[in-house]
């Protein structure tokens, strides 16, 4: 039964991606069992959108999220205490602790490892706001390695507010390839505005003074709906830089904040299980060139299968099952 209502909300989901909410009005954190058809989900948010009202559910066993309509579900309403108590066996709360014992670091607290015991690793591409377009060419020599090997290709994109406000046309051209079946993507929140100022790290990203939490996660959250994107349990700091406090007030949306172990353009090494980070929107141009090497020395190993992308999701599914 639980398989029969996946594969459903699966198609649900797919239904979602193609679905804009225009209107979206009272879009909040609320947390509550949501119970239909003999399943349970975690609800994360409701909000209305024309005269209804939807949820953003999330399985905690496999960290995927839906769209569905509110009156289908009765509902059990939680605080995040009662979330992680309730749930502290599943996947999602599992990564959520282990995120949390890495969330003292002022740079890449959150969970940074994904899958150690696969030959693989979990690639993440951040898309901070930018006036270049979109490095396609990312994009494309996945497809060219992977897409008969793996179809579709998995990875995960942070995208942030301002950057889908200013390339809709990239943003559509991605939702193609979804569409197409050529990529699965998990869509990451990376905050509305990505603010960078010239001070200390500290109080930078958004550690600067006067950052209102809610703009930066909720709003991106109802842009990322606007344009069709079902946002995910994952959320990465700007610059991965946080603070305890902040980190704690993430996990309070109810979100895994992730970081990384191979930023490629700093010049960290992916391993096997690496959470790999590259920028893709026009601005980071060495981290592009070493991820396409990257594919280019692995070429021998992927069409072998000894070397696959692996869904974030399903990779922390694995770890923490």
């Amino acid at each position: 039964m639980k398989l029969k209502l996946l594969l459903l909300f699966s198609l649900i989901a797919s239904a979602a991606f193609a679905q804009n909410f225009d209107s979206i009005k009272r879009y909040k954190v609320n947390y509550a069992i949501a119970t239909a058809n003999n399943g349970k989900w975690l609800a994360l948010r409701s909000f209305v959108n024309g005269n209804q009202k939807y949820l953003l559910l999330a399985d905690p066993q496999s960290l995927l999220t839906f769209v569905k309509p509110a009156d289908g579900f009765t509902l059990d309403k939680l605080d995040i205490g009662n979330v992680r108590a309730i749930f502290k066996n599943s996947p999602y709360v599992k990564a959520l602790d282990a995120a949390l014992s890495n969330s003292k670091s002022l740079q890449n607290s959150g969970i940074d490892h994904a899958i150690p015991q696969e030959k693989g690793i979990a690639l993440t591409i951040d898309l901070c706001p930018s006036h270049k377009n979109l490095d396609r060419v990312i994009f494309q020599h996945l497809l060219d390695e992977f897409k008969k090997i793996q179809k579709p290709v998995p990875l995960a994109i942070s995208v942030s507010g301002k950057w889908m406000l200013k390339h809709q046309v990239d943003l559509d051209w991605l939702k193609s390839l979804v569409a197409q079946n050529e990529l699965t993507i998990t869509w990451i929140n990376h905050s509305y505005n990505h603010e960078v100022n010239s001070l200390p790290l500290a109080q930078n990203f958004l550690l600067a003074p006067g950052t209102n939490l809610d703009v930066e996660v909720l709003e991106n959250e109802k842009l990322m709906l606007k344009n069709g994107l079902t946002p995910s349990v994952f959320f990465r700091f700007p610059g991965l830089v946080s603070s305890p406090q902040l980190f704690a007030q993430i996990v309070n949306y109810g979100l895994i904040p992730v970081g990384s172990d191979a930023w490629l353009a700093k010049g960290q090494q992916a391993q096997a299980g690496s959470i790999v980070l590259i920028h893709g929107n026009g601005n980071e141009e060495i981290g592009v060139k070493d991820f396409i090497r990257l594919l280019q020395n692995r070429q021998v190993d992927v069409k072998n299968k000894q070397w696959l992308l692996f869904d974030l999701r399903q990779g922390l599914e694995k770890e923490y099952k």
